[in-house]
């Protein structure tokens, strides 16, 4: 009866993530193509064909919810994902974790502490900064152009929202620390927060050597969200910024949580390089409760993976609120 339940329970649990399919281009006209150009048609034609089958793919492990019976009966998440870990910052406390411990490439979820360095030493957010070689070569994902004026409020945004690379080698170079020492006052900041898995590179996440785990990575997200500089910002779906005073550029979140309305994002970051897999580091708040928890998903297999890992792990601990949270405030209580 007892392992019924929860299948019942998982039923309920069920929350479609609705993925953005982009539309499949309408038909050209045919017209006569000259036979030197077939085979780049044919890659083309193939290329598509790759796409549509990973997209299929992703769909397809989106669909269901993923639980499964542990050896006590219990009804617990079914990972996917290399690490993961449901973290409540007030108690300090782990509600669920896998391999939460392991030390792994985090990508861009680095800018978290990238941000949270940069402000410590309370920056004017007006600041114009120009752009330069050394901030956009092989930068990767950034919106900036060599000899583009921004504020340093704008590099904030590019960092945090759509993470722009240049954006995190602008703030390191132009703080009180110059870049090499910024990445020292990184690292410096992880040994003082004690995040013992925790090891930075470079500002942007864009060097594999990044690496952390999950349960550091879940202090880091809470301690940032208190400041509300960061999780401002953090909670934006898209922004818009003026580059050297006149060039509108809009640019949207990476985190797809933003546009679920059964989640309240509080503070999330996401990461990827092939080293790293998909990563989402975020902190939400419970339905029932108004409690704040830090979900950190590493290494999922897709973009999609990471958010619906994520989705289901806050679902998993929706329906299991009341008595978990119940449980914990009765052990503080004992304790103290």
């Amino acid at each position: 009866m007892r392992r019924e339940s929860l299948f019942r329970i998982a039923s309920f649990l069920y929350v479609a993530v609705a993925l953005s399919v982009a539309p499949v281009a309408a038909a050209q006209p045919k017209r006569k193509v000259a036979k030197a150009t077939q085979p780049s048609i044919a890659s083309k034609a193939q290329s598509v064909r790759a796409r549509a089958v990973a997209r299929d793919r992703e769909i397809a492990e989106t669909a269901v919810p993923r639980y499964k019976v542990d050896a006590s009966g219990d009804l617990v998440p079914d990972l996917r994902a290399a690490a993961a870990i449901i973290y409540n910052p007030d108690t300090k406390q782990v509600l669920w974790e896998e391999n939460s411990q392991d030390q792994r490439s985090i990508a861009s979820i680095t800018k978290v502490m990238t941000a949270t360095v940069f402000l410590e030493s309370n920056p004017d957010l007006t600041q114009v900064v120009p752009i330069v070689r050394s901030d956009v070569y092989l930068a990767s994902t950034t919106f900036l152009r060599l000899n583009d004026k921004v504020t340093v409020d704008d590099l904030l945004h590019l960092l945090l929202i759509p993470s722009d690379n240049a954006a995190a080698r602008a703030l390191a170079r132009v703080s009180p620390w110059g870049t090499t020492g910024f990445i020292d006052r990184m690292n410096a900041k992880a040994a003082e927060m004690v995040l013992v898995n925790t090891h930075y590179a470079d500002p942007s996440g864009l060097l594999s050597d990044n690496v952390s785990s999950a349960y550091d990575m879940a202090q880091l997200i809470a301690h940032a969200s208190a400041d509300e500089r960061i999780s401002s910002i953090m909670r934006m779906p898209e922004y818009t910024v003026y580059i050297s005073g006149k060039r509108p550029v809009t640019f949207h979140s990476t985190n797809h949580l933003l546009r679920q309305s059964n989640v309240e994002v509080r503070a999330g970051k996401t990461g990827f390089i092939s080293k790293s897999g998909y990563c989402l580091a975020t902190l939400v708040r419970m339905p029932q409760t108004n409690q704040e928890v830090a979900v950190v998903v590493l290494g999922a297999r897709s973009n999609a993976g990471r958010f619906v890992e994520t989705q289901n792990l806050f679902n998993w601990l929706t329906a299991k609120a009341s008595t978990i949270f119940a449980t914990q405030t009765a052990a503080v209580g004992a304790q103290q």
